[in-house]
């Protein structure tokens, strides 16, 4: 088909200054953050379904169901402690934090950290004590994906802030994108080419219309992964965003203030092992056993005893924590939005609590998961796809005149037929 002279001629109206510093801002903050954001988004799409691929390739998380009473803290922490120090609980560093009790057919969990293992889990049979298996989290395949999608495996205080930048500059690029993406007019052409891919078209297009068009599919999903990831990375955006749910309120987000015990009363002893009388108490509140319940130990002398407690095991949006007197198991009311059901929490909390399942997509359930997984997938090919427009362009300009002027004409020519 031939080339209609006017059209040859016809040159079309510049971009507003506003157009091209945003589409300068785009350009130039994807570069930036690219490499981070690739990173970041790939070991998301792995950690997504951590649980579910857990339940496949670790059969220790699983005991069969009997009918009998389940072993106290006190014996279960005991028979851990010899697995793991031989008995010898001499020091701060060599004790069991905690043990968390988990539906009919799971192990338990005892957990504790040191310098030379890192943190680790003892999974043990519920009934009987009997140590399953033992796992360092330091040497566990999520554990180093998880440490790549928060740090990049950097130090912490080095990692922790270049990830939080990209990812806020991710979510600045979102916005810059829109503007690029927003059609100029009605046509179809425009309409076309901004909602659908041409897959039979040349790679320069197809990969144009990757980035165009998938960025805009992914971008309701992609924001609010990303607002919920920055919500762990700066204090300053987590405070703000509470305080826009709220309505101008602070955020408290310790689970439970560290209350200062009285020193007399630390001297009762009340009970031989106020853990169990605890976690008994606690299980004949808490009948729903198909989630889990953690006892965590005082730490050290005039520390409170803690208890977790989370009803659904696929979620963790209703946990809640709470803290007792160690000797007198006199609850003391914590302050935090944690500390509390989530049913009596206000509706800010309960968004707030929410962040890591909508970062997961586990709000919605295996559905949402899914979504998550394909929209931080295609996250992962923006930097990509952009890259490769811009080193075209880049590719472009170095032609000499005459060669450039005749693509030009030959793009043209193409589209029209």
């Amino acid at each position: 088909m031939g080339i209609d002279k006017k059209q040859k001629t016809h040159k079309p109206k510049g971009k507003s200054l506003f157009r091209r510093i945003n589409d300068w801002l785009h350009l130039w903050l994807g570069l930036a953050s690219g490499i981070v954001v690739v990173i970041v988004s790939i070991t998301g799409c792995i950690y997504v379904f951590e649980r579910e691929i857990r339940t496949v390739t670790e059969p220790f998380q699983y005991v069969k169901a009997e009918n009998k009473p389940l072993l106290p803290p006190s014996v279960l922490k005991q028979k851990a402690e010899l697995f793991a120090f031989g008995g010898k609980t001499d020091t701060l560093e060599r004790k069991i934090n905690g043990v968390t009790y988990n539906a009919p057919g799971y192990a338990v969990m005892s957990n504790y950290s040191t310098k030379a293992k890192g943190y680790c889990i003892i999974y043990q049979n519920p009934y009987t004590g009997e140590v399953l298996k033992e796992k360092r989290l330091e040497t566990d395949f999520f554990r180093t994906v998880l440490m790549g999608h928060y740090y990049l495996w950097l130090p912490h205080e080095v990692g922790h802030v270049v990830v939080g930048w990209a990812i806020f500059i991710f979510l600045l690029l979102l916005i810059t994108g829109l503007i690029m993406w927003w059609p100029k007019n009605l046509k179809k052409a425009n309409v076309d080419k901004s909602f659908k891919i041409k897959w039979g078209a040349s790679f320069k297009r197809v990969n144009y219309d990757l980035h165009n068009v998938m960025g805009f599919y992914v971008l309701l999903v992609a924001f609010a992964i990303a607002v919920t990831g920055l919500v762990w990375s700066f204090e300053w955006f987590s405070k703000s965003y509470y305080w826009t749910l709220s309505g101008g309120k602070t955020l408290n987000v310790g689970r439970n203030n560290k209350p200062k015990l009285d020193s007399a009363s630390l001297t009762k002893v009340l009970f031989t092992h106020p853990e169990d009388v605890l976690w008994q108490r606690m299980m004949a509140q808490y009948p729903n056993n198909q989630g889990s319940l953690q006892v965590q130990f005082a730490a050290k002398k005039g520390s409170t005893l803690n208890i977790g407690y989370n009803p659904q095991a696929k979620t963790y949006y209703k946990r809640e924590f709470r803290s007792f007197h160690p000797a007198t198991l006199e609850e003391i009311k914590g302050k935090g939005i944690y500390a509390m059901p989530y049913a009596k929490a206000t509706v800010a909390d309960k968004i707030y609590r929410m962040n890591y399942d909508i970062h997961v997509g586990a709000i919605a359930g295996l559905t949402g998961k899914i979504i998550a997984f394909f929209a931080s997938l295609t996250c992962a090919t923006l930097p990509v796809t952009g890259f490769i427009i811009w080193w075209g362009k880049k590719k472009k300009k170095k032609k000499p005149a005459g060669r450039k002027k005749e693509a030009v004409h030959q793009e043209k020519a193409l589209e029209m037929v």
